[in-house]
């Protein structure tokens, strides 16, 4: 038996909890934020579906025992930036396993996973193509014909569908549908040539990583870039290059953005009774209080005020919820 799960999300916080794994997600432009997430969890094979309506840069550390495979699920959707490369419908990413990366998109997304363990796909290159099947220690990008990408989606949009209709999939069809899923995945990632990512884009993922972590380090301190580039041995404009490469904008707005959304987190959970918009958005480090309100509203749609006194019951305001399978790990 497989079991599934359907939801539906309001705030960028509660579906960033509910993506099994290390995820990052800062929403980058001003409008109503909604996500569906579909997760499907079979005995060899985890999925996910999910749709976003906002753009956002998400930053993922992904899986060393169940990496997973990346791709979209919309022909009418504009490219996603994964690790500062292009990624098209009808492409494959295999993400490097315990690697970390950054992806974003410029426009609504839609997007899905699969993941497996590495005994349940090396037994099915076997069984199929004669020879053990591993997944790529590198992030590796794959162009399968139309044919069998097609037929993958095919099968990842019926398990979807199986989830909205039952929680739980029965014992023989959930061992077809994976078992057909599998063998799809597998010709899907023998067929052609793969393009790993080169050495010289692992290097540029070390740095942005770097980066991240000095940002992570100083989340409410004042960080000027000449103080960013003297802690990551960069120039400043290797530094603004990599970031406009990786997560669409320069590193002062990104540093912006995120403490933006860091304040946005704050106020979503925070209890109007018994802590201000001030304390808020000075623990962040804006101090000039009136910009802080107009440039908030500006990204986001509304005031600081509205956020922190939003009741407890809206969608909005709620935590996190605990999910059913909390404790995987995707991309």
């Amino acid at each position: 038996m497989a079991r599934s799960r359907t939801f539906t999300f309001l705030d960028p916080k509660s579906y960033e909890a509910a993506v099994p794994a290390n995820w990052e997600m800062l929403v980058t432009k001003k409008g109503d934020f909604q996500a569906k997430l579909t997760q499907v969890e079979m005995s060899g094979l985890w999925l996910q579906r999910a749709s976003e309506t906002l753009p956002r840069v998400v930053r993922s550390s992904v899986s060393v025992e169940r990496p997973p495979i990346f791709f979209l699920t919309d022909a009418n959707q504009p490219p996603l930036h994964h690790s500062g490369i292009d990624v098209s419908f009808g492409d494959l990413v295999a993400v490097g396993s315990g690697s970390e990366h950054h992806h974003r998109t410029e426009a609504p997304v839609h997007w899905a996973t699969i993941s497996s363990t590495r005994g349940d796909l090396a037994s099915g290159g076997r069984a199929l193509v004669g020879r053990d099947l591993a997944m790529p220690s590198v992030t590796t990008h794959f162009r399968p014909s139309s044919l069998l990408m097609s037929r993958l989606m095919k099968l990842g949009e019926a398990a979807g569908q199986l989830a909205k209709s039952t929680a739980d999939i029965p014992a023989q069809p959930a061992r077809a549908l994976e078992h057909a899923i599998v063998h799809a995945l597998v010709m899907c990632l023998t067929e052609g040539t793969p393009a790993e990512i080169n050495l010289g884009r692992r290097r540029h993922l070390s740095i942005i990583a770097q980066f991240e972590e000095i940002l992570a380090a100083n989340r409410t301190r004042p960080l000027y870039l000449s103080e960013i580039c003297a802690a990551v041995g960069v120039s400043e404009r290797t530094l603004r290059l990599l970031c406009h490469e990786h997560l669409g904008m320069g590193p002062i707005r990104y540093l912006w953005i995120r403490r933006m959304n860091l304040a946005r987190d704050a106020l979503v959970v925070a209890d109007s009774a018994k802590s201000t918009v001030t304390e808020i958005a000075t623990e962040f480090g804006f101090w000039e209080l009136g910009r802080f309100s107009v440039e908030y509203r500006a990204l986001f749609g509304e005031t600081p005020s509205a956020v922190l006194h939003r009741p407890p019951e809206d969608p909005r305001k709620s935590k996190a919820s605990r999910f059913f399978f909390a404790n995987a790990e995707y991309a």
